[in-house]
């Protein structure tokens, strides 16, 4: 995992968890005429000091006319959605690399901090209750939750060595642990030399049923003393893998590992979209892949994006690897009319068998960006629309047009049929943060400082 990052509706419509509804779909309607008229209404100027990736990288939710908003401080701000004026405030000072977010249930706004579940009042922001789920054996929690049923489904990640990060379901009402599941299938070959998996977005619900993308193991390459990724021998199960849990029990019904012993940093961490009956996932090594729910078979795999040197082991020279660290599909798809939506950043970085390149020595302002559609049926493409700057900033899609922006702050709104542009605007910061849409209402978060541009806000268009 490299965390640099990170619904729809009418105008009397919410968008209550991070990807829209549990199918994470991020579909709704506003529709292309609309889209085309779209003028700025309000701006919420960010009071956030900056965190490793911003000041915010988590998806807005909106309920009963009111936008609620996490900063990379963990700090919530309840806005009204008609002009932007602040409720009320709740402040955690408590950083994580993100993309973190909320969800909104029963009179209650569901987050976290670095380490802890909590539970406010959707009305006034009075703090109803605090479980802390971090352990001697995760980094931290960096996932939005998702809210239904009852339970609360949201993980940790294991991002230093030592660590084996975990899958949760907490008691909605007290935040009472229902159930935990650990990714790492048994112990580490050599547990202070390797670590990883769990999650850095929530899941999504079906029948039951719970569907999680998972993280990758590190270190990424490896080390001199254990080149290849040998600190974790085998597979590695259950990094970057889907896996299909028992909602009620955490029970393990079935999964597919992506990529079986990572040494690229391939996580294969989005929320898996439900689309009828197809399952669809996917990661930063820039491949989208369908299954059937009830054969449990793959059904289609395609990759997107720049491709070099992405399989196999490393060799012992560093050579360049795409997509690199921060490159593939970062943050969520989009599912809509039968098309998919696939938000894609082409950075590499150079990598060998026993490390990589430092993250600070990559300015992912040098990579580009492209957002991929695909029949959700068959997974061909049907057209690429490429940006001049990495789309960190998610896929939103419904009635026949397709929202999301890019790190240099540009907000794009294209024709899901053609991929051509039918309105844009630029932010006073850039984005890679995810737009939601509700109350007829685009709302973009936009936190990352520019050359010349720091204005963090949460804007709205209407």
């Amino acid at each position: 995992m490299v965390a640099f990052l990170a619904g729809c509706g009418g105008r009397s419509a919410s968008w209550t968890e991070p990807n829209g509804n549990t199918s994470s779909t991020r579909s709704g309607s506003l529709g292309l005429s609309a889209a085309r008229r779209l003028r700025l209404v309000w701006q919420f100027a960010i009071p956030a000091t900056l965190g490793e990736s911003g000041a915010v990288t988590a998806t807005p939710v909106v309920a009963g006319g009111t936008v609620y908003l996490q900063d990379m401080k963990s700090n919530v701000y309840a806005l009204d959605l008609d002009d932007g004026k602040v409720r009320w405030t709740r402040r955690f000072q408590a950083g994580n690399p993100g993309p973190n977010g909320l969800a909104v249930d029963g009179g209650r706004v569901v987050g976290a901090t670095d380490t802890t579940v909590f539970a406010l009042a959707t009305g006034t922001g009075r703090v109803l209750w605090e479980h802390r789920i971090l352990s001697a054996t995760d980094t931290f929690v960096d996932a939005a939750p998702l809210v239904t049923g009852g339970r609360i489904y949201i993980a940790t990640t294991g991002y230093s060595f030592g660590t084996r990060g975990k899958l949760y379901a907490l008691d909605e009402k007290n935040g009472a642990v229902d159930w935990s599941f650990d990714t790492i299938m048994g112990p580490w070959k050599h547990p202070q030399r390797a670590g990883g998996g769990g999650a850095w977005y929530p899941p999504s619900i079906e029948n039951g049923t719970v569907y999680w993308g998972t993280a990758n193991p590190i270190p990424w390459g490896g080390t001199p003393a254990f080149p290849n990724g040998a600190a974790f021998p085998g597979p590695a199960l259950y990094t970057d893998s889907l896996l299909a849990l028992d909602a009620k029990t955490g029970r393990l019904r079935w999964f597919d590992q992506v990529t079986p012993h990572d040494v690229r940093d391939y996580d294969f961490q989005l929320p898996p979209i439900l689309a009828g009956q197809i399952v669809i996932g996917g990661g930063k090594g820039g491949l989208v892949v369908a299954w059937n729910p009830k054969t449990h078979q793959r059904l289609w795999s395609t990759p997107v994006g720049v491709h070099s040197n992405d399989r196999g082991p490393l060799s012992a020279n560093r050579v360049l690897v795409c997509p690199g660290l921060l490159g593939g599909i970062e943050t969520p798809m989009a599912e809509a009319d039968g098309l998919v939506f696939v938000p894609v950043v082409d950075l590499c970085f150079r990598g060998s068998a026993t490390g990589y390149e430092a993250l600070g020595k990559v300015n992912p302002l040098s990579g580009r960006g492209e957002l991929v559609a695909l029949n959700a049926t068959g997974g061909a493409k049907l057209w690429t629309r490429r940006f001049p700057s990495p789309d960190f900033g998610c896929a939103t899609a419904g009635d026949g047009v397709v929202f999301t922006s890019t790190l240099d702050g540009e907000v794009y709104a294209l024709d899901t049929k053609t991929g051509k542009t039918v309105w844009s605007a630029r932010t006073g910061a850039g984005i890679n943060a995810c737009p939601a849409i509700a109350g007829g209402t685009l709302l973009v978060p936009a936190g990352v400082p520019l050359p010349g541009r720091r204005t963090f806000e949460l804007v709205a268009y209407r």
